[in-house]
């Protein structure tokens, strides 16, 4: 189990040594009261349609993460930018754990004809759905107090269904709420599967269940049904920059990724959350996700559109990484974890930059 380790005096810190893991994120020593950014582990990965091991994901990222040299090339000073990391829930994986198993009985009765409404699975389907409502309170409550302290709120999945709590917060206390989501799938599918907070789901939750969610606008998604692709279509609040549209304008010369990012930028509103699922990146990058799709965005072309993004003077007001998984054949091998981890130490920066811009842009 990881505990947050509380380190006052920073004396004894030296961002150009080696990292010391300490339970925290990139391993700074920074506690939860006094920190701008607080970042959520959530262990989740009970409604995984595909392969698991998300839930593994934030202990492994927070490993990872002690190995990123803290200098930052858009940020000055970054490793003061004070990063708190909430104490690690280990119920929550204990829980995942449990439930994934009813999940994969579920998914296998469907898989063999079975039908979402059958008796046989319905006791198991209801457990898992309380459950997810109860994981989507807990998260709400958590995010509330920091909201309260002015604090950013970070959740570190887990799969992408673990973002739905603090979404839905954001969408109470901001009066037009922007979604830059980045993922390889429109997650637009309604109650996948029988989950009703399946991962498959996650922006059909946030766009049906979340006031004030003006655009919800999509990047890199490569890989949807026919239902998601006629909401898509036919929805005012959002908007899908598909890899293909995004493949056609750079190979033809129409559009250059500068010009593409500033009209997804300009498409959003004041204040942004941005959801970033890891298989949004080319699978080169992250080999293990639960739902690899060919195609997808350049680490260099997702730090490009969030850079544009926070340099914009909209302000970034909560964030979540997703769908990271570990190796499940090899231990050592933290390739999709240091991926995970050095995009969220680049929306931790950015998300400061953010505000410090918008606050001088007033």
């Amino acid at each position: 189990m990881y505990l947050c380790r509380n380190f006052n005096d920073m004396e004894k810190f030296n961002p150009n040594d080696i990292g010391l893991p300490n339970g925290n994120f990139f391993a700074l020593p920074y506690s939860v009261d006094e920190s701008e950014i607080v970042l959520i582990a959530v262990p989740w990965d009970v409604t995984t349609s595909y392969r698991s091991g998300t839930a593994k994901a934030p202990v492994r990222i927070i490993e990872a993460s002690s190995q990123i040299d803290l200098y930052d090339v858009d940020v000055k000073d970054a490793w003061k930018i004070k990063t708190g990391t909430h104490p690690y829930n280990e119920e929550i994986f204990i829980e995942s754990t449990e439930l994934r198993k009813k999940a994969e009985k579920i998914i296998a009765h469907l898989e063999n004809g079975g039908n979402v409404k059958d008796i046989s699975i319905a006791n198991k389907l209801s457990s898992i759905n309380k459950a997810s409502e109860k994981l989507n309170k807990w998260i709400y409550e958590r995010a509330e107090i920091y909201y309260k302290e002015k604090k950013i709120t970070g959740i570190v999945g887990g799969d992408h269904s673990v973002s739905f709590g603090l979404i839905k917060l954001l969408s109470e206390k901001y009066d037009n709420l922007g979604i830059l989501h980045i993922d390889a799938h429109a997650d637009l599918r309604h109650a996948y599967e029988g989950f009703e907070y399946s991962h498959a789901s996650i922006m059909y939750n946030v766009i049906t269940k979340c006031k004030n969610i003006s655009k919800l606008v999509q990047v890199g998604i490569r890989d949807f049904c026919n239902a998601e692709a006629e909401l898509i279509a036919n929805s005012d609040k959002i908007s899908a920059y598909t890899d293909f549209y995004i493949s056609e304008q750079l190979f033809g010369g129409e559009q250059t990724w500068k010009s593409l990012c500033n009209n997804i930028v300009n498409e959003l509103p004041e204040n942004v959350y941005i959801s970033f699922d890891i298989d949004g990146l080319s699978p080169d990058l992250c080999p293990n996700t639960g739902t690899p799709v060919p195609g997808g965005l350049s680490f260099q072309q997702a730090h490009y559109l969030l850079l544009m993004l926070a340099k914009s003077g909209k302000r970034i007001v909560g964030f979540d990484v997703c769908e990271v998984a570990p190796n499940p054949d090899n231990d050592n091998d933290e390739y999709d974890a240091n991926t995970g981890a050095r995009i969220l130490y680049k929306i931790c920066c950015l998300a400061h930059l953010s505000n410090i811009k918008a606050i001088n842009s007033k």
